[in-house]
């Protein structure tokens, strides 16, 4: 019986470089060859979503941490932030001196010092890493690039908002937003300690897994997924064999059905064979 499989991106499909190992790549081909559908389940949204990604080949996507579904051509889910919501964000965070940008499928819109911040970010790493230079320039660099400056924030168009570490507790974050959004820690260890993402209260990677294997069809027993992070919790609890990289946090480690090797360690093609799909 063919299976879906669910692949969160940072992580797990990619390293703390954003770099896609070549094994994985090969993992997801041959999965999708050999009958499976095989979806991202990702925070990101789709401007985040570069070339490198896309290109691998994959069934459709989740995004925006659940609130976002594309099948094909066709958009089976898309919430949005309120734009009273994205101002209270906005205010919140400029007064604190907190770097953020605000996520959209059209775009990633960068706050006053947010991409100086990560070109500092990216600086220091070939500072401390100079071997990391490669994987540097295919994996943050194309984020860096691709944030735009000096647009209006108050939009209705974010799907997600996302901020760098900073003195402020991300207890404190999570304290001023609990009535409208789910706040947990960033899936990228480069952007500091208290930084993070605030998406939509009440939706979450499961909640988007349910909605489209009922679409599909698709019996829950039929389900895998992949992940490292917080905010792989839901999914990794939710589908029938939810399986955490070896770098994931303990968290999931301790909800997951299996645990399998980092993704430089060919995590997934490891954990595709040990299931049978491929």
């Amino acid at each position: 019986m063919n299976k879906i499989i669910f692949i969160d991106v940072d992580g797990t499909l990619v390293n703390e470089h954003g770099v896609i190992p070549n094994s994985a790549m090969v993992a997801i081909k041959k999965a999708r060859e050999n009958g499976h559908l095989v979806f991202i389940c990702t925070g990101r949204s789709k401007a985040e979503l570069f070339p490198d990604i896309l290109n691998i080949g994959f069934s459709g996507i989740i995004g925006a941490a659940g609130g976002y579904i594309e099948i094909g051509e066709e958009v089976l889910l898309h919430e949005r932030v309120q734009k009273k919501d994205v101002k209270h964000a906005v205010d919140f965070f400029n007064t604190h001196g907190i770097d953020f940008y605000l996520e959209s499928n059209g775009g990633l819109f960068a706050s006053k010092n947010c991409k100086q911040k990560i070109r500092f970010i990216i600086e220091k790493l070939l500072r401390e890493n100079p071997e990391a230079r490669e994987d540097v320039e295919k994996g943050i660099q194309p984020f860096h690039d691709s944030l735009i400056e000096n647009e209006d924030l108050l939009r209705d168009d974010i799907n997600k908002i996302s901020f760098l570490g900073s003195s402020v507790p991300i207890e404190r974050i999570q304290q001023e937003f609990e009535d409208v959004f789910t706040v947990i820690p960033s899936t990228v260890p480069a952007f500091g300690s208290n930084s993070g993402e605030l998406s939509l209260a009440g939706i979450h990677k499961a909640t988007a897994i349910e909605k489209l294997i009922k679409h599909l069809k698709i019996k829950k027993k039929d389900t895998f997924a992949y992940g490292d992070g917080l905010n792989d919790l839901e999914m990794i609890e939710f589908v029938q064999y939810g399986i955490a990289m070896g770098n994931a946090k303990e968290a999931l480690k301790v909800v997951a059905d299996d645990v399998t090797d980092t993704p430089d360690n060919d995590g997934i093609y490891n954990s595709f064979q040990k299931y049978g799909l491929i």
